[in-house]
């Protein structure tokens, strides 16, 4: 049984990419997305309309899961059409490259520290720290880690975490944050005075708001779910931390195609250079990757994983408020 690093090592045969399949997937991805959007503008039922606006959030998950592994440096490296590409994909969905890409490596290289893991990712507070805060500073805390906020992630992760946060903290370095949410808003407003509120409803609000909030609970789930654990800096391992601090989450096929293959994050966490196609090959291909901790998208375990708010390292698990009292 291999572990640790030498898992690591034995992954890398997959760490590769099959150039043909990151084009057709990318490519065919914005197809069902730009035909979805078609529909909504031509196809007369209303009916119609709203199923392909939810389609159509799905799809924009798979989209931004593609980007997520191109800004690894997984997919389509060194190819100034992807990078072009990515690059629009980035702004369009508020989640541009400069902040994106910086926020989302930290979140790899310390993922599951408990005093440097929330740049990148949702804060974690141990139960000697959260008794220490202020009341207002309790009130920040839960808001972030609170289900409805996770849920409008659109607002709260994308607008205001991703665009607004980034540009104010360093407007210089983070000018596409700036430029993403000007082209946002005024796509929402030609939208609206040229052809109808509708048209901005069903092309914009109900496609980002369950992609983002889809995006958001996977992100918080896979990384907040019961078992989980955290470890302090001196602590900590980077090959630990991916296969004890990273969750499967098994979904369906369905749920899976539009996801990317997100769900295997143990082993994304554990070798981010292997393309997202290829991650249940590499899960079928060894039996170690297979002890995993799992979680789901069930609504019992979704409620399990909401519930866990402080770290108590005397328990060595994540807990929620009832237990802290």
């Amino acid at each position: 049984m291999l572990c640790g690093k030498q898992l690591i090592l034995a992954t890398k045969p997959f760490a590769k990419e099959n150039r043909y399949k990151s084009w057709l997937y990318t490519l065919s991805t914005i197809a069902f997305i730009l035909l979805t959007f078609a529909g909504i503008l031509f196809v007369p039922y209303m009916a119609v309309k709203i199923f392909l606006s939810i389609l159509a959030g799905l799809l924009l998950v798979r989209m931004f899961v593609i980007y997520h592994d191109h800004q690894h440096h997984t997919i389509l490296t060194k190819s100034p059409a992807a990078n072009l590409i990515m690059t629009s994909i980035g702004i369009y969905m508020l989640a541009p490259t400069s902040i994106w890409k910086r926020s989302h490596d930290h979140h790899h290289n310390h993922n599951s520290k408990l005093f440097s893991a929330s740049i990148g990712s949702f804060p974690i507070a141990t139960k000697q720290k959260f008794s220490g805060m202020t009341s207002r500073q309790r009130t920040a805390y839960l808001t972030i880690r609170h289900p409805l906020t996770i849920g409008l992630g659109y607002l709260s992760m994308f607008v205001v975490g991703m665009c607004i946060g980034s540009f104010v903290s360093a407007p210089k370095k983070h000018l596409d944050s700036l430029i993403a949410l000007l082209i946002h808003i005024a796509a929402a407003a030609c939208l609206i005075i040229f052809i109808d509120w509708q048209a901005w409803l069903l092309l914009y609000v109900i496609p980002f708001t369950i992609a983002c909030g889809i995006g958001s609970y996977l992100f918080y789930a896979q990384h907040n779910f019961p078992g989980v654990t955290f470890a302090t800096n001196k602590d900590w391992a980077y090959e630990k931390a991916a296969l004890e601090s990273s969750s499967y989450m098994k979904m369906n096929p369905v749920m899976q195609w539009f996801t990317a293959n997100i769900g295997f994050h143990h082993i994304h966490h554990l070798n981010s250079k292997i393309p997202f196609y290829r991650l249940p090959e590499v899960m079928n291909h060894f039996p170690e990757l297979q002890q995993c901790k799992k979680t789901s998208l069930e609504l019992a375990e979704i409620a399990a994983c909401l519930r866990l708010k402080i770290w108590d390292a005397e328990k060595g698990k994540m807990t929620g408020l009832g237990e802290l009292a």
